[in-house]
């Protein structure tokens, strides 16, 4: 049986969006993985699942390009914004999002950020302002919960870090029970972040929007940055506001290249 499907992509940050809000549609990790193969699928970061809610306009659910379902995904809310219309909420497993879609730019209020080390997951009790570890030259990160569990290293020049090494060890960390999203960041300004980013499941990234999310957030509450910050990522830049005790909001583009027709993967 063939599907329907939305080719998106937030900032470079790529997925297959399928509308299964009228026609139910079948989905595993199996499943999503082959979609996700860009070799004999279709070929994306994440394969996002439009489903209806009983307490959103839409339930989203996410599964990463390696087969695994995770609790959120900034960019891919975006793009999920950008379909349901100019204002809408969004169930997912990370709690309910509010979108405002506005052409072709989106607002997602992401929730409040979780510190508290349990929240993140780590395997035991710490200080997630500063862990007291280090893989390599990577040391004293901070660990924020977005809807997904992030850990985020400030350096000198995020550029220069062999993420696509270094990212591997720390994901799978046992520190990590649920694994982790590996953030670098360089502080560019008062109001600037440089960016890159390891994702869980999904490795080496154009975009996190989560990721971005936790760093402005790590960064703010060390008193490195202001609010709002603007997060330049490989794939372009989203602006990130949050002011401690309230909400994270999230503003970027987000497109829909095409719509397609699959034979069953």
């Amino acid at each position: 049986m063939s599907f329907r499907f939305h080719k998106m992509h937030g900032l470079g940050n790529d997925f297959v969006v399928i509308d299964a809000r009228t026609t139910p549609v079948a989905m595993d990790g199996g499943r999503a993985r082959a979609i996700a193969d860009r070799r004999e699928g279709i070929g994306c970061d994440q394969v996002i699942l439009i489903e209806p809610s009983d307490v959103a306009d839409a339930r989203m659910r996410i599964w990463n390009a390696d087969g695994g379902e995770v609790e959120a995904c900034g960019n891919a809310s975006r793009a999920v914004a950008l379909l349901l219309g100019k204002r809408s909420t969004l169930e997912t497993l990370g709690g309910t999002l509010h979108l405002v879609a506005d052409g072709g730019l989106a607002t997602v209020d992401m929730g409040p950020p979780h510190f508290s080390w349990d929240a993140i997951p780590l395997a035991y009790a710490m200080d997630t302002a500063h862990l007291p570890v280090g893989w390599d030259e990577l040391s004293d990160p901070a660990a924020v919960n977005v809807g997904n569990p992030h850990v985020i290293f400030f350096v000198d020049d995020c550029d220069a870090v062999d993420l696509e090494r270094i990212g591997p060890q720390i994901e799978h960390d046992p520190l990590f029970p649920d694994r982790v999203n590996v953030n670098v960041a360089t502080i560019e300004a008062a109001d600037r972040i440089r960016l890159r980013v390891w994702e869980r499941g999904a490795g080496l990234t154009r975009a996190c929007g989560t990721g971005a999310c936790a760093t402005a957030v790590a960064a703010i509450r060390a008193g490195r940055v202001d609010s709002p910050v603007t997060v330049a990522l490989p794939g372009g830049e989203l602006l990130i506001d949050w002011v401690p005790g309230g909400h994270i909001s999230m503003s970027g583009p987000a497109a829909h290249v095409f719509t397609g027709e699959a034979e069953e993967l």
